[in-house]
């Protein structure tokens, strides 16, 4: 493991252990304890015989797709890297990627898709309420929200960060989404955080941490896996 500045990873399982590697080789040394856990519900994927393709607003979501269909011909219109990865590794054949947020990825389907081939599918987490839906619908597009997962928050931190915190050993945290930032703020309770950096991978993320009292909060240039770390590193170069 590396000898830098201990780095908190709060990112949801399976990605988490992503993020944890890639801050080794840039010379932090990870410490994850998810903020949020991933459980499956129950609803049913709607018939996608006349479906025109995909919305991955999250790598969840496209593990969450590909464990109820064999279907990978569809074409998927994914949010950012992190998400087009994860599609390109399930065996997605038509990858398209708006490098982005939500709000980036509707412009991106309105500006590459045809309203008249058929529905697309958002499949996501029971938080994302719609609103991509829409959106497109907004501009012309049958689509069609399908939660297949929900995100529930952690009941503890690993042992391994509260041992972290206890002796004053936690450099930074990375905070992954909006509700990941509510997660770890029921788990902050009681923990002494003046010393450490938040750094969040948007705005939107930030806005649950910022009632924590950090020693500051750095905000990610882009929604996406790469500017998170260029962030961590501004704020907390690696030794």
């Amino acid at each position: 493991m590396a000898s830098g500045p201990t780095v908190l990873v709060t990112r949801t399982a399976p990605g988490c252990e992503d993020t944890a590697a890639r801050l080794e080789t840039e010379g932090y040394q990870p410490i994850v304890s998810p903020a949020l856990g991933i459980a499956a519900l129950s609803t049913s994927l709607p018939d996608l015989t006349d479906t025109a393709g995909l919305i991955f607003t999250s790598a969840n979501g496209v593990g969450a797709f590909a464990l109820r269909s064999d279907r990978r011909d569809l074409p998927a219109w994914c949010v950012g890297p992190a998400t087009t990865e994860a599609a390109n590794e399930e065996g997605f054949t038509r990858v398209h990627n708006a490098d982005g947020d939500a709000e980036d990825l509707a412009d991106f389907i309105a500006a590459n898709a045809d309203p008249a081939a058929g529905a697309l599918l958002h499949v996501a987490n029971d938080a994302a309420a719609g609103n991509l839906v829409s959106s497109l619908r907004g501009r012309g597009f049958d689509a069609i929200f399908a939660p297949l997962y929900t995100t529930r928050a952690a009941e503890q931190l690993s042992d391994e960060a509260r041992t972290a915190f206890e002796t004053s050993n936690v450099a930074a945290v990375l905070i992954h989404s909006a509700k990941g930032a509510r997660g770890f703020a029921g788990l902050a309770k009681g923990l002494d955080l003046t010393d450490i950096t938040c750094v969040a991978i948007s705005a939107r993320a930030a806005v649950p941490a910022d009632a924590l009292k950090w020693r500051e909060i750095s905000v990610a240039g882009a929604p996406n896996e790469d500017a998170l770390i260029n962030a961590l590193q501004m704020a907390c170069p690696p030794d």
